[in-house]
């Protein structure tokens, strides 16, 4: 009895430490897939970022180039950039995507404003 309250005990601190670890994530489920890490702010989560670029470059994505940096806050021109969904394996967000001067960048779709630089 008392190993077993012990098991038990340890199965509950196993499960508990990540979630402390992950304060600044969310934990969602897509339909038919299993749970992703998502910045609470909507974000693509550190873990997934490698996967979101590998992504990207599979898919051949356009790289559009603006005078500007590329930096969080920049809005993008309202015409000339096309914005594309986040797949659900990456989590959900309001935000799309697109690549501008070579850099991955997340946007709030009614205001163009990069909100995260994918690195």
């Amino acid at each position: 009895m008392r190993n077993r309250i012990l098991a038990v005990a340890a199965v509950a601190a196993a499960i508990a430490v990540p979630a402390v670890a992950a304060q600044a994530q969310t934990v969602g489920i897509v339909r038919g897939g299993p749970a992703v890490a998502v910045e609470d702010d909507g974000a693509i989560a550190v873990e997934q970022r490698p996967a979101f670029r590998e992504y990207i470059v599979r898919e051949r994505v356009p790289n559009y180039t603006v005078p500007d940096r590329v930096v969080v806050g920049t809005v993008l021109p309202d015409a000339g950039v096309t914005y594309y969904d986040v797949p659900q394996r990456f989590g959900a967000t309001p935000y799309r995507y697109t690549v501008v001067n070579g850099e991955t960048v997340l946007v709030e779709p009614r205001s163009r404003r990069i909100v995260q630089v994918v690195e």
